[in-house]
């Protein structure tokens, strides 16, 4: 199903939403979490950061991962989708990789 501009932009917005006030809920001062305009910059102590942005021409949102690399997700059946693996679903990469890194538990 593709999504219209204004469907795409209300849920990109949610789910970038919710990814940096769980960061915030979950790390704390850990994390730098700043969602601006779109872009939600994760800095991390000591260097690294992820950038998690909507990409409106093609309604993806995409993640730049200081562990994975870039991917690229689409909406899918309620889901944020890897448009090139399936089994990757966008908050669950951000919870697998930010977990390992600070050894706390954190769900999306």
């Amino acid at each position: 199903m593709t999504l219209d501009e204004s469907r795409f932009s209300a849920l990109a917005d949610e789910v970038l939403e919710h990814l940096c006030d769980t960061v915030d809920d979950v790390l704390g001062d850990a994390v730098d979490a700043d969602l601006q305009a779109g872009i939600l910059t994760l800095a991390l102590p000591g260097g690294g950061q992820y950038i998690i942005n909507k990409h409106t021409p093609n309604r993806e949102i995409w993640m730049s991962s200081p562990v994975s690399g870039a991917i690229h997700f689409g909406h899918d059946a309620g889901k944020w989708v890897s448009t090139r693996d399936s089994s990757q679903v966008l908050q669950e990469v951000l919870a697998a990789e930010l977990t390992a890194k600070f050894g706390t538990n954190i769900s999306f």
